[in-house]
């Protein structure tokens, strides 16, 4: 039986990315988000308004897509509750984020210099895309911004591409997949998110919980 209820979270199930992004001194800014979807060779990603990502893209205009596998679900929990914001805005410090200048080294990841824009790459990351900002359209309600995002140029690890192809081979590549608060590889629940508990979110009940 169906019930109705106002849902809390609607991270149904979205593939992580990790977006680089220069800061004002110079060095790359690293923040993982799954709020993004995809047509053709241009992409939208939704961001809250109060983060460094987001004055970062405004700014300069550019930035790296890295798509995550599932082996990198430790780097990316210890992102998780991390600014590039000097002044940490108070909703975020009330929810335990706390600000980190070395991104890459808090995560353990790898600096890679890109090609056409400036932000690195994330060298452990096997499908990278480097991407110019065109447009940002406020969500007002939100206190957010759906940027558009056009891709440059994409970098594929051979071990997840098909041999002699443009494409990205599906068996191998498994993306981590952030599933409301719990991180997903494989179709197995991988780990629960530091995001689960700075959003309240209750412990999952389902057959890898019992």
């Amino acid at each position: 039986m169906h019930q109705t209820t106002d849902l809390k979270v609607l991270y149904f199930g979205t593939p992580v990315v990790v977006i680089s992004s220069r800061n004002p001194d110079g060095s790359t800014n690293l923040a993982p988000m799954s709020s993004a979807w995809w047509l053709g060779q241009e992409c939208v990603l939704g961001l809250g308004d109060s983060s460094q990502t987001s004055a970062n893209l405004r700014r300069e205009g550019e930035c790296v897509l890295n798509l995550v596998p599932s082996t990198l679900v430790a780097a990316i929990d210890r992102l998780a509750l991390t600014t590039g914001r000097p002044d940490v805005p108070p909703h975020k410090a009330d929810m335990g984020y706390r600000h980190v200048a070395d991104k890459f080294g808090v995560a353990g990841l790898t600096p890679q210099e890109s090609q056409l824009v400036r932000p690195q790459r994330v060298a452990e990351c096997p499908i990278q895309l480097e991407c110019t900002v065109t447009a940002a359209h406020p969500l007002s309600d939100l206190n957010a911004t759906a940027f558009h995002a056009k891709v440059l140029r994409a970098y594929v690890e051979e071990t997840v591409g098909i041999p002699g192809t443009a494409y990205v081979d599906p068996i191998a590549w498994d993306p981590l997949i952030m599933k409301f608060c719990d991180f997903f590889g494989g179709g197995e629940n991988l780990a629960e998110s530091r995001l689960a508990e700075a959003w309240q979110m209750p412990s999952p009940v389902g057959p890898a919980r019992r």
